[in-house]
């Protein structure tokens, strides 16, 4: 029953047709998967390099299958069913930027768009296959390495 409210709630905010459509676009299988959850197997587009990625209910999985990535990840389809429920919460299409800035925050602090990400912590890391880097403000000294160097006379 809760699932069936996430996916009309995904479907009446635009982010699952959204989703469809980079399905389609990326020439991905589609079939019904658990918990509501529509799966697009096979998506042939090289953006976003990801085992997968989650847009409103749809769950795209480039090159392989499904099974094959639940082969290196059992928890993988629970950790995108949570992103799944993101897009509802955030009303769907505004997660997208809110997970832009998410991602930009934890690359300041850690060097990777995941570790201090609101979005895949709440979704559990270690259920979507992530390690947890430390925040060293890598990503930020990284951008003001340049800033750093004393230029040679």
């Amino acid at each position: 029953m809760r699932h069936g409210l996430r996916s009309v709630l995904n479907a009446a905010n635009l982010s699952t047709p959204l989703g469809l459509l980079i399905a389609a676009a990326g020439r991905a299988r589609l079939r019904r998967g658990p918990e509501a959850l529509l799966i697009a197997e096979g998506y042939r587009l090289p953006l976003p390099a990801a085992g997968a990625f989650t847009v409103g209910s749809v769950v795209i999985v480039p090159r392989g299958g499904l099974a094959d990535l639940e082969r290196r990840n059992p928890t993988v389809l629970a950790h995108e069913a949570e992103h799944a429920w993101q897009y509802a919460a955030c009303l769907g299409l505004p997660f997208l930027p809110l997970y832009a800035l998410a991602s930009g925050w934890s690359w300041l602090r850690t060097g990777d768009p995941w570790s201090r990400n609101v979005f895949e912590r709440d979704a559990g890391l270690a259920v979507g296959g992530y390690t947890e880097n430390a925040a060293t403000n890598a990503g930020l000294r990284k951008l003001t390495r340049p800033l750093r160097r004393t230029p040679t006379p």
